[in-house]
Parts: structure tokens; C-alpha cells; sequence
């Protein structure tokens, strides 16, 4: 079971992570949700719903990894359209933010939330062991697909992936690289969650 994701009885996920893979995977979510950002801030009305319906953003993130997490409802890159049409996709995808984004943002949050504790809470029954068997629900097992898939995608931005050919050039770094590691930790953590679709899909 060493570094794939195997089928609990009943449901769920297991894997075995050593203390290096658990630190790698808890940094990495840390970052994310850092990236992410905190929730809105609480309405000082004392009204209940007001966060619940609290108006998104309506323009894209700056970042290009935040970008690449949230993007645009209505429009694709790889297709051209006229300006007219890029105007009114633009429109469309602006209003679907601003209705939608915090609701994302908050669901990605949640589940890079839930690997940390669930990691924590692996470190703190395992001390000095070396490394210890993670077990998810099958709640979980969704949260933790979620975050790597986040993961991957975050990383992928920053190394610029955009297609398969992309993917297969990363195989051919020289170990010198300074991109080498990121490449490591993207591979990885594709492993790691074809082997949980595979799990939760049994």
C-alpha cells in the first residue's frame, strides 16, 4: 500500500505516508489555503444570512494559479470569437462569479482544511514511528480528492502545464532543473489521486 490509495471495508480510503510525504502534503495544503484566502468577513450587522449571500467578486483572480482554480464560466481560450461575443461571455462569466465564487472558494477551503487536520491527527498518533497508515471516510476520501486535484492544478500553473505534451516533458528534466522538485511533488500527487478515483470508484 506504500504511496497508493487502497479500498477500506465498508468504504473509504487508506495509505501509507512516511513522515517526509506527510510534511510535503500538510505544507502544500497550508499553502493553498493561504492562497485561497480566508472566508468573508462577518457581517457586523448580526444578521445570519448576510454572509450567506454575500455578493462575490466579479472580475478573475490576478493570480494565475487562483485563476487557474476559478476560471470563467463562459469563455475558453482555445476558442476565438468575435469581440462581440467576447464581450458578452465576459459579462456572463462575471455575473456567474460573483454568484458562485465564494461558495467555491469556500468548499476548496474546507477540503484543504480537512486533509491538514486528518494529517495532524495521523502525526499525532504516530510519533516517532516513521510514518503511519492514513484511513478516510468516504466523506473524507471526496475531501482529500478535491484538495489534490487543487493541488495538481496549483502546481500546474506554476510550472505552465497546459496539455499531455507539456506533462511528458517534465519526465525529461535533468535532475539540475530548479523546476525538479514541483515536477516530483506533481507526479506524485497524480498517483496519489488516480489511485483514490480508483478507490472510491470500486
Amino acid at each position: 500500500m506504500p504511496g497508493t490509495f487502497e479500498p477500506l471495508p465498508g468504504g473509504g480510503a487508506a495509505v501509507a505516508l512516511d513522515d517526509v510525504e506527510i510534511s510535503i502534503i500538510r505544507s502544500l495544503a497550508v499553502q493553498l489555503l493561504e492562497l485561497i484566502g480566508p472566508g468573508p468577513a462577518e457581517d457586523t450587522s448580526g444578521d445570519p444570512l448576510a454572509e450567506l449571500f454575500a455578493d462575490g467578486p466579479s472580475e478573475p483572480p490576478s493570480d494565475p494559479v487562483l485563476r487557474r482554480l476559478f476560471p470563467d464560466a463562459y469563455s475558453d481560450p482555445e476558442q476565438p470569437v468575435s469581440p462581440r461575443d467576447a464581450e458578452e461571455q465576459k459579462a456572463y462569466s462575471a455575473e456567474f462569479r460573483r454568484y458562485t465564487e465564494n461558495d467555491l472558494r469556500a468548499g476548496k477551503r474546507d477540503s484543504a482544511l480537512a486533509v491538514i487536520r486528518s494529517l495532524d491527527a495521523l502525526s499525532s498518533t504516530s510519533a516517532g514511528e516513521g510514518g503511519a497508515v492514513l484511513k478516510l471516510s468516504p466523506a473524507e476520501s471526496r475531501q482529500w480528492l478535491g484538495a489534490l486535484n487543487d493541488l495538481r492544478l496549483a502546481i500546474g500553473s506554476r510550472l505552465e502545464i497546459t496539455d499531455d505534451e507539456d506533462t511528458d516533458l517534465l519526465y525529461r528534466l535533468p535532475d539540475d532543473d530548479p523546476r525538479k522538485p514541483m515536477v516530483m511533488a506533481y507526479l506524485w500527487l497524480g498517483g496519489l489521486q488516480e489511485t483514490l478515483v480508483g478507490t472510491l470508484m470500486a
